[in-house]
């Protein structure tokens, strides 16, 4: 038995398939989803999202969205979404250091939230390079 998963972010649709089970990086903690699985409906964080393909697992960095799983269909509204194999490792890490530099040097609250907010994407989107396959 499968779900359907379908990733969609506000200008395109960045994967639509079967697939065998996934683990999602929601507000509250990671929670995986297999078939048959309780119909909910949550909020997800920046993070990372594992998809399992037969045996083989593939990441994926999201930034931030929901998600409505039910009927074994799973679908993902985020903000931006990016396929582990699709991501740049040099250009990640180098906008990792950036923010970094960035947060060191952040002035007032609202520089300090924007910082972070920006550390968080850079760090996921090296975390979903470097997931463990």
């Amino acid at each position: 038995m499968t779900l359907n998963l379908c990733v969609l972010t506000p200008n395109r649709i960045v994967w639509d398939s079967e697939v065998k089970e996934i683990i999602l990086s929601t507000n509250s903690g990671q929670i995986g989803i297999l078939p048959n699985h309780a119909p909910i409906a949550t909020a997800i964080d920046i993070g990372i999202l594992r998809i399992r393909l037969n045996d083989q697992w593939l990441t994926m960095a999201l930034m931030g969205g929901f998600a409505r799983i039910g009927n074994n269909e799973i679908t993902v509204l985020v903000n931006d979404a990016e396929k582990s194999g699709d991501i740049d490792p040099q250009e990640a890490q180098q906008t990792l250091e950036i923010a970094e530099a960035a947060l060191r040097k952040a002035e007032g609250k609202r520089q300090t939230i924007e910082a972070n907010l920006a550390l968080r994407r850079a760090r996921t989107r090296v975390e979903a390079i470097n997931a463990i396959s």
